[in-house]
C-alpha cells in the first residue's frame, strides 16, 4: 500500500469547515495510545502520511482542504457539494407555511408542530395535501416517500384536521410494532396539547358541568397493543394508535355496537407490510372491511418501500402520490478490502462492483478513500477493520453511527470492539454515561456486563436479546448524544427511529439470510434525518468474495407488494371467518361481493379464486366454525367467535378450543403447571427454543401434581429424554407433529413461566435457561396479550369458572409474582422481587407505601437488585440519588391508588 495516501474530505471535514478557529488532530479525533487499550485498536484513515493511530501533527481543517483543493481531489466524492440539505422557507412559496388558510389548521396546532420541530413543510408535502378531495376527506390516498423525507406529517395533518373539524369522529393510526405504537402517541399527545375540537359551549351549560365538558373539547390519543396497560374503550379515544391486531379488533368492536359511523379517518403506516406472512392479512382485512362498508371513512396508506403504488391505488379508489425527494442527500459508499467507492447512486454502486469482481481488479479501480491495515489480530479482516475505523471517526466528530450487524452476537463483539477504540470524553459527558448506567442497574434485569464495559466509552448496542427497558435507556441515550455508536441487528431499522449521520453495514447478511432490497432501502434511510443531522453517509462493507451478492441486491428491484390472502400465505380463511363473525356477509352473493373489494381481487385470476373461496367456506365447515342454515345462509359458530374475538386463526382457535375443552372435563387443580401450561401462547417459534437437556432437568423436578399435568397435556417423558441424548430436532412433516410439537414447546416455556410467577428474576431465568433476557421478557408480555385472548374465549363460549381461573393467573402474569403480592403490584417499578422485598420489610399494603418516607423506600429497592456492584462511593451516592427519584415515584404512585380505594370505599357506602 503506497506510504502517501490523500483523502478527498467527508460531510464531517465539510462540516468542521464551516467552524472558525477549529484545528483538530485527524478526522479520526484524539485517540487513546495503545496502552490504554487492553488488546486491540483499528488504523484510522490517514492524512498525508500520518502514521495510523498516533497523533497527528496540527493540521487545520482550512490547511487540509486548501491542499487537497490544488490536488484536485476534493470532488471525488459526493458528499462535498456546497449544498448538503434542503431547508424549506415560506418566502418564496407561502403554502409551505401550515398556517397558510389553504390548510385551515388551528393556530394552536400550527404552533405545536413549530415547537416539534416542524417550521415549514416541503413542496411534495404541500402539493399532496392539497390535492382534490383530501383535506376534506373526501378522498382516499395512498404515497410513497423515502425515509426521513417527511411522509407521517402528510397522514397527521389528514387525520387531525378531520378529528379537530368534526368533534365525534375518531381516528385509527396503524403501526407495525409496539415501540413505534408508544413513540407515535407520545408525539401526537405533544402535538394535540391544548388543542381543542371545533365545540361551542353552549351558554346554557351550568358553570358546574363547563370543566367537564371543556376537558370532553381536547383530543384524547391513546395506545391499543398487547400488554398495554390501559383500559380505555372504543368510545373513550379520539385518536387510536394501534398494532395490527388491535386496530382489527376495534373495527370490529365498532360494527358490533353499530358506532362504526363515528370512524372519519385509517392511517395505514408501513403499508408494504400488507403481504407479511404472519399479519399482512390484518391489515388488507380491515381496510376490506372498511371499502365493503360504503361508509365515509377517509383511508390513508404510505409506505417508503412500495414499488407498486398504483395498484394499491386502485385496491383503495385512492389518490396516489410518489415522491422521491430527500431533504438530506445519503452518500452511499462500497467498502471492500480496505478500500472506499462512491456510489450515489445504486447504478453508480453497481458500476463499482462490477469493476472490482475479483481481488486483482480491486487495485485497478480508483477508490475515493483509503483504510490502512490493522497490525492487531482482531482487526485483520478487513470488515472489522473498516466497521470499526468508520464509526469512531464520526463518534470522535460528535455525531450518531448506527451499525447493524446479523446477530445478537455479532451485535455485542462488534460493541466491544468499537468501544476498545473510541477516544476519551470529558468529564460531565463520562457521568452522563454513568447516569445511563445506572439506569440500566435499576432495571429489573439489571447491568449487562457488556454494556458495563461498552457505555462508558460511548457504545452500546440494541437488539431482541435485551430487555424493553434497556433498549429504551440505551435509545434515549443514543438520541441525546450520550452514546455515539449503537451496534444493532436489522429489526432497529423498522422497528424505531434512531437516525444516524452515518450508517455502517457489516456484510450482506442480516443472520443467515442476505439482506433484501427492502431491509436495505431501510437500513440506509437511517442515514441523515432533518433536524438531527445535516448529511448521512451509508457504507455497505464486504468482502471479496461477497461482491456478487452485493451486486444481485443492488440491481434488485423492491418486491411487489402482494395480498396476504393468497392460497399460499392462507390469510383467505381468516378473512371469510371474520367477515361472517361481524355479519358484513351471510350468502355467497355477499361474499363475492366483498372479495371484490379485497386486493386479492386485483392479483388473482377470478375463475381460481371463486373456487378457492368456496374451498374455504367448506372447510371452514369442517372444522366447525361456519354451519348452513336451510336457506343457505351461514353463520358463524360459537367457536367462531371465540376464534376472532380472540385474535386467533381458525386453526389456532380449534387447537385452543381442544385444549380447553379437555381441561374442562379434568382440569388439574392442586398445582399451578396446568394454568401456565393453559397461559403459554402456542405460536412461540423463536422465543423459546428447546433445550432437551434442560426439558429433562425440569421434569425431574416436577412433583406428583406436575407429572399428571405432563400425562393430561401429552408430554412423554421417555420421548423427551430420547431428544435430549440424540439431540435431534421435532419431527415437523405432517400436520400431527406439527401439533405434538406445539404441545412440547408450550410445555418447555411453561418452565420459565412458573419461574417468573414465582418472583425469580429474568435475569436467573435467563441463566437457568440458558436464552437472552430480552427473550424471557418478551415470552412474558406475549403471554399477558395471550392470556387476554384466552380469557375472551372463554367469555364467548360461556365457560366462567376456566375464565376466573385464567383472569387469576394474567393478574400473576402482568406482576410476576405470587397472589399475595398483587396489590402492591399495582404501584410502578414494584415488581415480582421488588414486591417480596417490601412485603417482607414491613410494607405490605398501598397504604403502608403512601405513608412511607421516600428515603426509607432506597434501602429497599437496593436489596432488590438482581445482583450487587462494587463502584467508587461517588458513583454509589449518585446511584442512591437516582433511586430515590424513583422512590418519590413510588410513594406518589401509592398515595394515588390508595385515595382511589378511599373513593371507591365511600361511593359504595353512600
Amino acid at each position: 500500500m503506497a506510504q502517501n495516501i490523500y483523502r478527498p474530505l467527508t460531510s464531517i471535514d465539510l462540516l468542521q469547515t464551516k467552524q472558525q478557529d477549529n484545528n483538530r488532530t485527524t478526522s479520526a479525533g484524539d485517540k487513546r495510545h495503545f496502552e490504554q487499550i487492553t488488546s486491540v485498536e483499528p488504523r484510522s484513515y490517514r492524512d498525508d502520511s500520518v502514521p495510523s493511530f498516533q497523533k497527528a501533527s496540527a493540521v487545520s481543517h482550512s490547511e487540509r482542504r486548501q491542499h487537497q483543493i490544488e490536488s484536485g481531489r476534493l470532488t471525488a466524492t459526493p458528499s462535498q457539494k456546497p449544498h448538503l440539505s434542503w431547508n424549506p422557507t415560506s418566502s418564496l412559496n407561502p403554502l409551505l407555511n401550515l398556517s397558510h388558510s389553504r390548510y385551515g389548521l388551528p393556530e394552536p396546532l400550527v404552533q405545536n408542530f413549530t415547537s416539534l420541530g416542524i417550521k415549514y413543510i416541503y413542496p411534495w408535502q404541500s402539493s399532496c395535501l392539497l390535492g382534490r378531495g383530501l383535506l376534506t376527506g373526501q378522498k382516499n390516498l395512498v404515497y410513497t416517500a423515502p425515509t426521513g423525507g417527511g411522509k407521517s406529517l402528510v397522514a397527521d395533518v389528514l387525520m387531525l384536521k378531520r378529528i379537530l373539524e368534526n368533534p365525534r369522529t375518531k381516528a385509527i393510526l396503524v403501526l407495525p410494532y409496539v415501540a413505534l405504537v408508544q413513540e407515535k402517541v407520545n408525539w401526537l399527545r405533544r402535538a394535540v396539547d391544548g388543542v381543542s375540537k371545533d365545540v361551542e359551549v353552549s351558554s346554557q351549560i351550568p358553570e358546574a358541568k363547563r370543566s367537564r365538558w371543556s376537558a370532553s373539547r381536547s383530543v384524547r390519543v391513546v395506545g391499543f397493543f398487547g400488554g398495554s396497560k390501559s383500559r380505555a374503550s372504543w368510545a373513550d379515544v379520539d385518536i387510536a394508535v394501534c398494532t395490527f391486531e388491535k386496530a382489527n379488533m376495534l373495527v370490529n368492536t365498532a360494527i358490533e355496537q353499530c358506532t362504526i359511523d363515528d370512524l372519519g379517518v385509517v392511517v395505514l403506516d408501513e403499508l408494504h407490510m400488507i403481504d407479511d406472512d404472519h399479519r399482512g392479512y390484518l391489515m388488507e382485512l380491515l381496510a376490506t372491511k372498511l371499502l365493503s362498508l360504503e361508509r365515509s371513512v377517509q383511508i390513508v396508506g404510505m409506505s417508503a418501500t412500495l414499488p407498486n403504488t398504483q395498484l394499491l391505488a386502485k385496491w383503495l379508489d385512492a389518490k396516489f402520490y410518489e415522491s422521491k425527494f430527500k431533504p438530506i442527500a445519503i452518500d452511499e459508499y462500497l467498502v471492500c478490502d480496505n478500500l472506499i467507492y462512491p456510489t450515489s447512486t445504486s447504478s453508480a454502486f453497481f458500476r463499482a462492483a462490477t469493476q472490482t469482481c475479483g481481488s486483482d481488479s480491486l487495485q485497478l479501480t480508483t477508490p475515493c478513500r483509503t483504510i490502512h491495515a490493522s497490525t492487531y489480530k482482531e482487526l485483520h479482516n478487513p470488515v472489522k477493520n473498516a466497521v470499526v475505523a468508520l464509526a469512531v471517526e464520526t463518534a470522535s466528530e460528535g455525531y450518531g453511527a448506527l451499525i447493524f450487524c446479523g446477530g445478537r452476537q455479532a451485535c455485542q463483539s462488534t460493541a466491544l470492539l468499537v468501544s476498545k477504540a473510541m477516544p476519551n470524553c470529558d468529564k460531565i459527558v463520562l457521568e452522563k454515561r454513568q447516569d445511563v448506567i445506572d439506569d440500566l442497574r435499576s432495571t429489573l434485569v439489571g447491568l449487562d456486563a457488556a454494556l458495563e464495559q461498552t457505555i462508558p466509552r460511548g457504545v452500546g448496542f440494541h437488539h431482541a436479546g435485551l430487555a424493553s427497558e434497556e433498549r429504551e435507556i440505551l435509545a434515549r441515550a443514543y438520541d441525546n448524544r450520550i452514546i455515539g455508536v449503537i451496534v444493532a441487528t436489522c429489526s432497529l431499522a423498522a422497528g424505531i427511529n434512531l437516525p444516524a449521520r452515518r450508517v455502517i453495514l457489516q456484510g450482506v447478511r442480516m443472520g443467515i439470510d442476505p439482506i433484501g432490497p427492502a431491509m436495505l432501502r431501510q437500513m440506509r434511510g437511517r442515514a441523515g434525518r432533518k433536524g438531527k443531522d445535516e448529511v448521512g453517509e451509508s457504507f455497505l462493507c464486504c468482502q471479496p468474495n461477497e461482491l456478487d451478492e452485493v451486486m444481485q441486491l443492488l440491481k434488485a428491484d423492491l418486491p411487489r407488494v402482494e395480498s396476504s390472502m393468497k392460497p399460499e400465505k392462507r390469510g383467505i380463511k381468516r378473512a371469510l371467518l371474520e367477515v361472517l363473525t361481524v355479519r358484513l356477509a351471510t350468502h355467497r352473493s355477499a361474499i363475492d361481493e366483498y372479495i371484490r373489494r379485497t386486493l386479492l381481487y386485483h392479483s388473482m385470476d377470478r375463475e381460481e379464486l371463486s373456487r378457492w373461496v368456496e374451498a374455504t367456506m367448506t372447510e371452514l365447515q369442517s372444522i366447525g366454525q361456519v354451519q348452513v342454515d336451510a336457506t343457505g345462509s351461514y353463520e358463524a359458530t360459537p367457536l367462531a367467535r371465540a376464534t376472532v374475538g380472540s385474535c386467533m386463526t381458525p386453526e389456532d382457535g380449534v387447537f385452543v378450543h381442544d385444549e380447553l375443552q379437555r381441561a374442562l372435563r379434568a382440569f388439574v387443580m392442586d398445582g399451578e403447571m396446568h394454568v401456565f401450561y393453559m397461559v403459554t401462547p402456542i405460536n412461540i417459534w423463536g422465543i423459546s427454543d428447546i433445550n432437551w437437556r434442560i426439558f429433562r432437568n425440569e421434569i425431574e423436578r416436577l412433583d406428583e401434581s406436575g407429572m399428571r399435568v405432563l400425562e393430561f397435556v401429552g408430554i412423554n417423558p421417555a420421548f423427551v429424554n430420547r431428544m435430549a441424548n440424540s439431540g435431534k430436532q421435532l419431527p415437523e412433516e405432517d400436520e400431527e407433529q406439527r401439533r405434538t410439537a406445539r404441545v412440547y414447546r408450550r410445555f418447555y416455556a411453561a418452565f420459565q413461566l412458573r419461574d417468573l410467577c414465582h418472583e425469580i428474576p429474568i435475569p436467573t431465568v435467563a441463566r437457568k435457561f440458558e436464552i437472552a433476557r430480552g427473550l424471557v421478557q418478551t415470552l412474558a408480555q406475549t403471554c399477558e396479550g395471550f392470556a387476554a385472548g384466552m380469557i375472551q374465549f372463554c367469555e364467548i363460549m360461556g365457560w366462567g369458572m376456566l375464565k376466573s381461573v385464567l383472569e387469576h393467573m394474567s393478574d400473576r402474569l402482568k406482576a410476576g409474582a405470587r397472589a399475595d403480592l398483587l396489590d402492591l403490584a399495582r404501584i410502578p417499578f414494584v415488581k415480582s422481587r421488588t414486591a417480596r422485598v417490601f412485603w417482607e420489610n414491613g410494607m405490605r399494603s398501598l397504604r403502608a407505601v403512601a405513608e412511607a418516607e421516600a428515603k426509607d423506600l432506597v434501602p429497599l429497592l437496593l436489596l432488590a437488585q438482581p445482583k450487587r456492584y462494587n463502584v467508587e462511593k461517588a458513583e454509589d451516592e449518585r446511584y442512591q440519588q437516582n433511586l430515590l427519584l424513583r422512590c418519590e415515584v413510588i410513594v406518589e404512585a401509592a398515595n394515588r391508588l390508595w385515595s382511589q380505594e378511599q373513593q371507591m370505599d365511600i361511593e359504595g357506602d353512600m
